[in-house]
Formats: C-alpha cells, structure tokens, sequence
C-alpha cells in the first residue's frame, strides 16, 4: 500500500546471508520481469540495488518498492496480494474496496475567484443559453427566471458565487478575449479524418455555446441493418446527440484542469474519441453503466454544480447509462474506456457495426437487460468477463467454450448466420480427429508427428493457444496407442513415425 523494500538473499530471523546465487537474473532484466508480472506496479520509484559481502563474496538485492499508483490495486501473476500479519493471502474484497475508493485530495480549482474579471468578461448569448437550461433543469422556476436579472440568474446557477466571478464563469460564459484571465489554456481541439484527410479546429469559452457549434460539426447520418429474414431493415443513426453532448461535457466537467492541459475530440470513419485530462474521480466507470451508483463526490464541484443546474450534466450518474443504453437501441457496440490511464480518461463511442453478426444478436433478442448486452459486447470483442458472468451467459445458452475461450452459443449463432464462425471456434471433437488420423494413416501407411500436426492443427478449436493444441494432439496419440490402434516406428534412419497396428 504505501511501498517498502524487498531484501533477497537474506534469510528471515536469522539473517543469514545465503545470497541470491541461484538465480539467473540481472538487476535490469529483474525490472523488466517484474513490469510484466506485477500489473498497475509503478516504474517511477521502483528500483534494485546490489550489495556483494567481502568476505563470501554472496551477492544481496534490495528492492525498492514504490507506494501503488492511486486507486489502481498491484496485481502479481494476474490477482491480487495483501498481507495480514505475516500471511500472505489473496486481495480482500475491503481491501481492494479502499483502493478504489481512494480521494485525491485538492483545492476546487474551478471555485477560484478570477479577481480582474467583471460582468463585462461575459457572452450574453451564453446567458441565455444558460438561462434556457436553468428553465429546463428547474421548469417551476421558469418564469421567476425570465425576471432576475444577470446578477441574479448567475448567481442562483453556482456561475458565480457571492456575485463573484470565479473560473467556473469564464469556463462556460466567459467571452472568448476573456479566456486569458483563466490562465489556462481552456480549449476543445476537435479532429476529424475523413476520406485519407485530417482536419479540424479548435473551441473556446463560453463552453456552454461553443460545445453546441462542436456538435454540428460532426458527421452524423442514418444507416441501415438489415435483419435476418426480413425485408424491412433497422435505421439507426450513426451518433446519439445525446451521447455526443454527454461525453462533451463530462470531459469538461471532471476535466483535471491544474494540469492545463486540452480536451480533444477525435472523429475517425466509424467511431468518436472522448480525450481529458484526470482518472475516473469516484469509482470505475463500470459501476455507472446500470445507473444503480451516484457519485459521492467530484473533483471541480462549483463547476459540476454549475452545469448541474443549466442542465448540461447530471449527478445522479445517469449519464453513462444513457450512453451505454443509447448503443444498445441502436445495435451498436458498446461505449467503453479501456484506453483510460491513471492519468486521463478516454471514452471511445462507436459510430458503426464492428461485428454484422453482433448487431443482428440485439435485433433478433430486444428483451436481453443492458447488463446482457454489455457481457455479449465484451465476449464478442475478446475482453475478459468473471466467471460468474460467464457463468450466468452460459445457463441462458448466449455463450459456449471454456474461460477464457468462450464464444457466442450455437443458438445465437444460427439465428444470426455465424454458424462458419461457430464452427471454426468450436473445432471437430477428439473422436472426429482421431477418425481423420485412422483414415490417413490408412492412406499414406505411415506420418511422422509433424505430419499429424499439420493435418490437426486447423482443424482443432481456434479457442485453444499452440500449447493447448500440442496437447490435444499428444492426447489423441496417446488414447490411440492405449487402444493398441497405432504405434509408434523408427525408421532405418532413426526417423519416428506413426502407423497403424499391423494386425496380421
């Protein structure tokens, strides 16, 4: 949790120097090992120092070990450690709740008071545009809004504070001259590469505006998909406003503004990237997906507060949810933030059918739960679920195979034409593989092992890694040769190969 160092070659209690003779490592290659073992273990701080006795000249490490990177648990050899005591047992599910739960403590930059700024630093478009969401966020206030003036309205939607003028005023009302005094770079760098060409452009302050103009910008257009027996194909469109406006904002909402850093909004062909800077501030974002988490707390709250009220966000968490259930009714991937780092947060949404195969399962099956789809997204994509999930995938006949080669079932399958697919992930049985040797071992009279291996290897599960495969066929050969059906020959010139038993 908070780092320490490691002694090697000294023994416990006694503190006998034994040295660490017997094993084949250099300080660097140790590192390197570590780095690929040790999953979310810093690089920064972590170091091996060397000592050698004088007199048994026995060689001793200290490894230096830095404190975990916040909120990201240490992994060894793909799970997590803790110690209680001097046991060394597997991450608590308390422990590893506190990890997650961790609170980068600071200042809210985005309450600051801009001292030089006045009433004159600021868009009247965006005043109405704020006004319009307040009127929206608060309809029972409606028509006291369209009353108070400027001093007022700001006021009551957290745009200043005291009548103030604080950061948060210029981020989404300030004039675009004005954006100086935030001493920030305050920009939305929008790119978009369209047809082998790059272009795009940059947005200012008053964000409550100029994310609108964002907006318009974008390609958005509907496509079609077409059902399996059906003539009459499903519209959808490419975008969710909604979702784009959604990802748009939080990025400015939990954007970590003391690095002054931008925000920038890529546009491929078939999908929209969400860049900022600052990790997920309370949680992961997979606990938001089902809408069931609110967040506890936030990291620019006069700035989340603010576009709470003139309706550019919620805080109720609803947000990715929507996201997510957006794709979902349109048969699209889901959202995901598997590029994220410690350091930034990168939503990726995409705008196309990856898999043809994967939008017909959500169009043929509309009653699956958010849940369902989201489990589907990540099989269909390759990623990783927890075994309850598959296991849960499993008793509803949606997935097939064994973690972690698992696959979409054979019922799905056939509704939706993946049936090749299927097949190919499936592979022949043993018994259809040990038929095919029998039946060309008849043919050519004799193959040697690597002869065996190219007729099997395609045609085992394409689930199974090369290890796994080698094992299979070493398998078939062994059960063959148990049954007294083949054996093994060496030839005159000590070249092994297999063959069927001679029965005569």
């Amino acid at each position: 949790m908070e780092g320490g160092d490691l002694v090697i070659g000294v023994k416990d209690k006694s503190l006998e120097i034994v040295g660490i003779d017997t094993y084949n490592y250099d300080r660097d290659k140790a590192r390197l090992r570590l780095n690929e073992f040790c999953t979310n273990l810093p690089t920064e701080g972590l170091t091996v120092e060397e000592f050698v006795t004088s007199d048994t000249r026995k060689t001793v490490w200290i490894i230096h070990v830095p404190k975990h990177m916040r909120r990201r648990p240490v992994y060894a050899h793909s799970k997590g450690w803790q110690r209680i005591d001097d046991s060394l047992v597997e991450l608590t599910d308390s422990r590893r709740d506190s990890i997650l739960e961790e609170v980068e403590v600071s200042s809210d930059w985005t309450a600051q008071v801009v001292e030089n700024a006045t009433l004159d630093d600021i868009d009247p478009q965006a005043i109405l545009l704020a006004r319009e969401g307040y009127k929206q966020r608060y309809p029972k206030f409606a028509e006291e809004c369209d009353k108070w003036t400027d001093q007022v309205f700001l006021d009551k939607s957290g745009l200043t504070i005291g009548g103030k003028i604080t950061r948060t005023t210029l981020l989404l009302a300030g004039r675009e001259e004005s954006a100086h005094k935030l001493n920030h770079i305050a920009q939305i760098v929008w790119k978009c590469f369209q047809d082998g060409q790059t272009f795009g452009d940059i947005y200012t302050v008053p964000f409550v505006k100029t994310t609108s103009e964002l907006l318009g910008r974008i390609r958005n257009y509907r496509f079609k998909i077409y059902p399996k027996n059906s003539l009459i194909p499903a519209e959808v469109w490419k975008y969710d406003t909604e979702s784009i406006l959604e990802g748009l904002h939080n990025a400015i909402a939990h954007q970590k503004y003391e690095d002054g850093s931008r925000i920038i909004v890529t546009e491929d062909k078939d999908k929209l990237t969400f860049q900022n800077d600052g990790s997920f501030y309370d949680g992961d974002y997979k606990q938001y997906i089902t809408g069931e988490k609110t967040p506890k707390r936030y990291r620019n709250p006069a700035l989340v507060k603010a576009m709470v009220n003139i309706k550019m966000i919620d805080t109720q968490g609803y947000g990715i949810h929507k996201m997510f259930q957006s794709q979902k009714d349109r048969f699209l991937p889901m959202p995901d933030y598997d590029k994220s780092t410690d350091k930034e947060v990168v939503l990726t949404l995409p705008g196309s059918v990856i898999d043809e195969n994967y939008s017909l399962v959500l169009l043929a099956n509309q009653e699956l739960s958010l849940t369902d789809v989201v489990l589907l997204d990540n099989v269909q994509k390759g990623e990783k679920i927890t075994m309850e999930a598959a296991s849960m995938l499993r008793k509803r006949n949606l997935i097939e195979g064994r973690m972690p080669h698992i696959y979409v079932s054979k019922q799905i399958a056939q509704a939706t034409d993946q049936k090749i697919d299927y097949t190919k992930h499936k592979g022949l049985d043993e018994k259809k593989c040990e038929i095919l040797l029998m039946d060309a071992l008849r043919d050519h009279g004799s193959l040697t092992k690597s002869e065996i291996k190219s007729l099997l290897w395609n045609i085992l599960p394409d689930q199974l890694d090369d290890k796994q495969k080698e094992y299979k066929i070493n398998n078939i050969l062994r059960k063959l040769r148990v049954k007294d059906l083949i054996e093994n020959r060496t030839t005159a010139g000590n070249k092994s190969t297999w063959g069927l038993v001679n029965r005569l």
